[in-house]
């Protein structure tokens, strides 16, 4: 090599490395140039580079393939070969040819080409390396933007002065489960990845969104796209199938927070607590599935915190008591069963269910709490038995998260026999269910209660989304109609109506028949009417303390209408 060329190929090696330690100014277009100036140096016809995510992915020839430099003459001969293998395990490999009519390079001229190859050979892994790296912090193993993603982009639009004007949202798909069940788990896939590429089309560059897990995602964008993204995720349809044009509808649990002006943003997780908390509510605490994240909802939070937190304690301190609300036979007004009912009490205080038990309803602690109140419960029969009172049925109320216990009837059956109760004296509450696992478990253990003498009842009938299949199917005892059945002093219409042959059904059937929540001697009169006879509600009493339960517990009448004493 003479010294005019060797002057230029150190011009061309000096130009290769300042354009690729240059980081702040790379660029790009200047250093492909300066590659194909290389490659015409040394008169190469082509030039290929190979990159493998793994070496299993190089075996199966599974990687993306670059066309670095090509001059149309074709892939005669190799000139240089190289082969790493990052750190990371990623496989990068390139070739470079010259055409078969041309020169072979000299031995100067391959050890300054080698030079040159492997110095950009290792320049593009570390870049590679780099971006592997940036993929596995920022994206999951579906490659959907992770949480890391949305606080990189808090922090940036804190940095420039621009959180204020937008809005962070958490959602979460409704029943997802059961669509997977439904079309099939990979058609559940596809569901995601196209509702995800819906709400992002209507981001667009105004914000982002990332998946935080499962089917929950995360999205930041403009105050000016809540409406139509909200009035998107109240119900769209999504296809999964395009041949055959099948698709299901999507609506989402949104917790919502738009971020004031003069939020003082200290990190992110600050923003990501709030729209979790909120989405929590809209999930299991709330009537709508949208919640906005206020200070009420903080003070919730913190709420819900201290139950977690004094759960444990209040269980040792037998702070948690049961009240019995008496079940009432509408023409004696005599106490024929009682449901008991759980209250926190704390010194002086009465803490109201509504305050504990949907936080307790989010974690194993309201089984805790179940097993506690009927061992409660348990021991109180047990006392009245030896103290020779008289003695009625005593429902306990059982969460569906007890459906996910294998053993569920050896652990209630323990704590009955440990305390020698006769099993007809025990009536569990059970609600409906949505799925058909839950189902199939939930007419398990209603078969094996009910072959060991124990009272199974439906509870809160007509609130949710009951089927005649859920009667239909599992052999209750009782049916407990929910207040929302019962017809009010305005309502002589269609409730009335539902109610009047959902009794005549459940006679029919042969299971009792309890009427919850009655309140007014119009409601008491409806159900002499459909022949109802057992009444639970305020209008006989609300939910009593032990001493005064046990006071009515045996000859206490309640006082009833003279006109309910013929029926």
């Amino acid at each position: 090599m003479d010294q005019a060329r060797k002057e230029t190929y150190n011009n061309l090696f000096a130009r290769m490395v300042d354009a690729m330690t240059d980081m702040d100014n790379f660029d790009r277009e200047e250093f492909v140039g300066i590659l194909h100036e290389i490659c015409e140096f040394f008169d190469l016809s082509k030039g290929v580079t190979e990159f493998y995510n793994s070496l299993s992915a190089e075996r199966a020839g599974n990687g993306e393939i670059l066309i670095d430099h090509d001059d149309g003459r074709g892939e005669g001969k190799i000139a240089v070969f190289h082969r790493i293998i990052t750190p990371s395990k990623t496989v990068i490999k390139s070739t470079l040819y010259k055409a078969a009519d041309s020169e072979s390079l000299t031995d100067e001229e391959y050890r300054r080409l080698d030079l040159m190859l492997k110095a950009m050979l290792s320049f593009i892994s570390r870049n590679r390396l780099q971006s592997a790296v940036e993929r596995l912090a920022f994206y999951d193993e579906a490659d959907y933007p992770n949480l890391n993603y949305f606080s990189r982009h808090l922090e940036m639009l804190n940095e420039k002065g621009k959180l204020y004007g937008n809005t962070a949202i958490q959602f979460n798909l409704q029943h997802f489960s059961l669509i997977n069940q439904e079309i099939g788990r990979d058609a559940g896939d596809i569901v995601l990845k196209n509702y995800f590429s819906l709400i992002k089309s209507f981001i667009g560059d105004k914000g982002l969104i990332c998946r935080i897990g499962s089917d929950n995602f995360a999205a930041v964008f403009s105050n000016e796209l809540l409406d139509s993204i909200l009035k998107t995720m109240a119900g769209f349809p999504v296809i999964y199938d395009e041949v055959n044009e099948k698709r299901v509808i999507i609506s989402t649990y949104v917790g919502i927070y738009t971020i004031p002006d003069g939020y003082v943003f200290e990190r992110p997780d600050d923003i990501i607590s709030r729209i979790n908390t909120a989405a929590q509510d809209a999930k299991y605490n709330f009537d709508g599935t949208v919640v906005y994240y206020t200070e009420r909802t903080h003070i919730e939070k913190e709420k819900m915190m201290r139950v977690r937190r004094f759960f444990g304690d209040a269980l040792e301190n037998n702070e948690f008591k049961a009240f019995y609300q008496p079940k009432v036979d509408i023409t004696t007004g005599k106490i024929v069963g009682a449901e008991a009912l759980c209250r926190w009490v704390i010194g002086d205080k009465n803490v109201p269910p509504v305050d504990f038990v949907p936080v307790l309803e989010k974690s194993s602690d309201i089984c805790r709490l179940d097993f506690y109140m009927l061992d409660a419960v348990c021991k109180d029969i047990r006392r009245w038995l030896d103290e020779g009172r008289h003695i009625v049925r005593i429902s306990v109320n059982l969460s569906r998260k007890h459906l996910l216990d294998a053993d569920l009837t050896d652990h209630l059956l323990t704590i009955i026999d440990d305390n020698r109760v006769p099993h007809k004296y025990i009536e569990f509450e059970l609600t409906e269910t949505l799925s058909d696992a839950e189902f199939s478990v939930l007419k398990r253990i209603a078969n094996e209660l009910q072959n060991k003498g124990i009272y199974i009842a439906v509870d809160d009938f007509g609130v949710g989304y009951s089927s005649l299949n859920l009667i239909r199917e599992i052999p209750w005892d009782v049916l407990k109609l929910d207040r929302c059945l019962i017809p009010t002093e305005d309502d002589y219409g269609i409730t009335t109506l539902i109610f009047r042959h959902v009794v005549a059904m459940a006679q029919a059937m042969g299971l009792e028949c309890i009427a919850e929540g009655v309140e007014t001697e119009r409601q008491l009169e409806i159900l002499k009417e459909n022949d109802c006879r057992i009444a639970q509600g305020f209008y006989f009493d609300k939910p009593l303390p032990l001493n005064e339960f046990e006071a009515k517990l045996g000859n206490y009448t309640y006082e009833i209408p003279e006109f309910l004493k013929d029926l």
